[in-house]
């Protein structure tokens, strides 16, 4: 018996959805990330307003200060929607999880010297807490901000922030054991080199502008302590002391930061591009929250640093300056 293959083209009737057509240029393909971002933000047909919160809808643009013709302007960079999200990240646990079985399968965590291990404990542990407060702004953002592409990301970021506290907590029991964390705990609640930063972290609990939260958390405390502690403290300082397991155990983080930031920025600099007002409270809100987390985090660089801690910390703030430049922020 013969059988002849035939290869049939079947002519889609329309690409992808009317709402994404509009906003491409016309019915064509489009990717997965313009398919599960745009126009997703509900905006009509609301039952009430909330009784907790009378003055706005349930999503409601009047929330923050900032004005944006479409809050769809917004974009990420990494292309994050549910499914590209759960892959990259599903990679870097893979290689998370090797850094921690290499480091523990050969001893390097009980070969590190006692006074760096004492020191990476004194400074990580606490950051748990951090990680949790990141965590619920995140959350927080996502609640009450408007627009699917501004707050799509910021629940990923809030996910992110939870996993960072679980392996910080890792890093916590591998070094040293379940009463690490109790002193980890305590030194938050009653340390003062911690209590500048513990303060800051509630202090954005209750704010109630989300781009200014996004500010406050995502922009100036991310954007100072990611380079401080995990680029510097532990990828610099103590692994030339003999910390590079450390610095394998906190893969994640370094890395992490890195792909955010290009989020941040590109968020930042569509706002502040939008009009002058937006640009002037972006610069007012970044540098009174930069000054506050670098006074919040000088403390906690001096246990590792000592007398050299204001200098990195000078350097840092500078690099952040930087930064925000040019996402068209003068700070």
């Amino acid at each position: 018996m013969h059988i002849d293959l035939r290869t049939v083209t079947i002519k889609p009737l329309r690409h992808t959805y009317d709402h994404v057509a509009r906003r491409i240029g016309g019915d064509k393909p489009a990717s997965r990330y313009q398919e599960g971002t745009f126009d997703l933000q509900a905006t009509a047909n609301f039952h009430y307003r909330p009784t907790w919160d009378p003055e706005h809808e349930i999503f409601d643009t009047g929330r923050t200060a900032i004005r944006m013709a479409d809050w769809y302007a917004f974009k990420d960079p990494r292309q994050f929607y549910y499914g590209a999200y759960t892959l990259a990240r599903a990679k870097q646990q893979d290689t998370a999880e090797a850094n921690f079985e290499f480091v523990e399968s050969r001893g390097l965590a009980q070969a590190l010297p006692v006074e760096l291990k004492e020191a990476v404990l004194r400074v990580l542990v606490p950051l748990r807490h951090v990680a949790w407060g990141s965590n619920m702004n995140n959350a927080s953002i996502c609640a009450y901000g408007y627009g699917t592409a501004f707050t799509q990301p910021c629940v990923y970021q809030s996910m992110d922030q939870l996993g960072i506290a679980q392996y910080l907590t890792r890093v916590g029991l591998l070094l040293g054991d379940p009463d690490t964390l109790d002193e980890g705990k305590r030194a938050w609640m009653e340390d003062d080199a911690w209590q500048g930063l513990r303060r800051y972290v509630e202090d954005t609990f209750v704010l109630k502008d989300p781009f200014e939260l996004h500010v406050a958390q995502n922009v100036a405390l991310d954007g100072l302590l990611y380079p401080l502690v995990f680029e510097t403290l532990i990828d610099d300082v103590l692994s030339s002391r003999g910390g590079t397991a450390v610095a394998m155990l906190t893969q994640f983080m370094t890395d992490w930061f890195g792909e955010t930031r290009k989020w941040v920025d590109a968020t930042v600099k569509t706002a502040a591009a939008e009009s002058a007002g937006n640009k002037a409270l972006l610069e007012q809100w970044t540098r009174h929250w930069r000054d506050r987390a670098a006074a919040a985090l000088l403390p906690v660089a001096r246990q590792v640093l000592s007398d050299n801690a204001d200098s990195v910390m000078s350097d840092v703030v500078v690099q952040f300056n930087t930064r925000l430049a040019k996402a068209g922020v003068a700070i």
